[in-house]
């Protein structure tokens, strides 16, 4: 393995480093979306019961708050009860989108490492191969031990690239489908929601 990871050249190093980070971000990611953890269904039937018993004081709210995402966008309409639809809606919205940023932490610099491992893949193909022909300028065709360096180091690098870039980009582009998903999820949590609170006006 040391031997392979030698012959890949010093582009072998940060496409490791790429590999490492991005495997920390696959699963931190797939347990930071867990739609249960994220959108619990069963918050909205809490929220309307406390609302009915007259029990959403400030503690139940901060509990709910804390619950999970949803209970965050939840939280910002229970702290306006007593304002305008518009205002509750403007609270949630705001609310919404901080959440969102939250749940797409760390897929810019995964997506960035899905791009940029197959092009440090790229520059060490083109390192090999300059070495490769300064050893065919040095030495000739005739030594195969002289060029086997050069082209082992393209190759390793080119593979080693694409293995990370590869799995990189599919995770990249599931977690944002996942997103989205618990976006509209909790748009439409948010909607019903709205209605509860109109109800119990």
């Amino acid at each position: 393995m040391f031997e392979l990871l030698k012959a890949g050249g010093f582009l072998i190093w940060p496409i490791l480093l790429c590999s490492v980070i991005a495997l920390a971000i696959i699963l931190e990611r797939f347990l930071a979306l867990k739609s249960s953890d994220v959108a619990p269904p069963e918050l909205l039937d809490r929220i309307r019961k406390l609302l009915q018993k007259g029990e959403l004081d400030n503690k139940a709210i901060n509990e709910i708050e804390e619950n999970s995402p949803l209970g965050k966008v939840l939280a910002a309409g229970l702290r306006n009860p007593n304002q305008h639809r518009v205002v509750i809606k403007e609270a949630i919205e705001e609310a919404g989108r901080h959440v969102v940023h939250d749940l797409e932490r760390h897929l810019q610099t995964l997506g960035t490492i899905a791009n940029i491992t197959p092009l440090l893949g790229l520059l060490g193909t083109v390192i090999g191969m300059i070495k490769v022909f300064s050893a065919i300028t040095t030495f000739g065709v005739g030594d195969p031990q002289a060029l086997a360096e050069g082209i082992s180091e393209a190759l390793v690098t080119t593979a080693a690239g694409l293995s990370v870039g590869i799995p990189s980009l599919m995770f990249h582009r599931y977690f944002k489908g996942k997103v989205n998903t618990l976006t509209v999820d909790m748009e439409q949590q948010a909607l019903k929601f709205m209605k509860i609170l109109q109800k119990e006006a």
